[in-house]
């Protein structure tokens, strides 16, 4: 009898643990170096940075992860058919970056497809600081002309979620932005 109870006890404070205790399954084949965990209000995303296209790019992206940068962070461009933008932690309209310099671009021959992770930027090609955004279809216009830095590999199913606008009124958060090597 009190062994069950204990038992019990024991299911019950597992169960009443938080989500974000536990490190998410990452996909196989999938390096926790370049791994970033973003849990969102609509549920966790899951991208792989590419590091071999934009070096720069996604070392900011982990820098910037691995400094809470990125915690509760509004999307704040949500645009139907198009991409889902984020990452101004500065300011959260838009109009921000972050403490670190502006980057050069790196652009290169990768399409923007589903789920393709882009930096966002100013007029200047050279200007992506910290802003993303994620495409939610075929997005080929901006190929070569804005530095893609990874591919959603799980959770594409939330950011269809994401409250759209421009700006979104009452937007959704990145809850907490990590590098899925830094997660125990």
């Amino acid at each position: 009898m009190i062994r069950s109870l204990f038992a019990a006890l024991a299911l019950t404070f597992a169960l009443a643990l938080p989500a974000a205790a536990q490190a998410p399954k990452l996909p196989p084949n999938v390096d926790p170096q370049n791994a970033i965990l973003m849990e969102t209000t609509k549920g966790p995303v899951i991208f792989v940075l590419r590091p071999d296209i934009a070096p720069q790019h996604a070392e900011r992206i982990k820098t910037l992860a691995r400094e809470g940068f990125y915690n509760n962070v509004p999307f704040h461009r949500v645009i139907e058919g198009f991409m889902a933008q984020t990452g101004d932690g500065q300011f959260g309209n838009g109009t921000g970056g972050s403490r670190y310099p502006n980057l050069p671009a790196e652009f290169s021959k990768v399409p923007f497809t589903r789920g393709t992770v882009g930096m966002a930027r100013a007029s200047s090609p050279n200007s992506a600081n910290s802003q993303f955004f994620i495409t939610f279809g075929d997005a080929s216009f901006l190929n070569g002309q804005y530095t893609v830095i990874g591919q959603v590999v799980s959770g594409m199913e939330n950011v269809d979620k994401l409250k759209r606008g421009e700006p979104v009124s009452n937007p959704d958060k990145i809850i907490s932005m990590k590098v899925a090597a830094d997660v125990k």
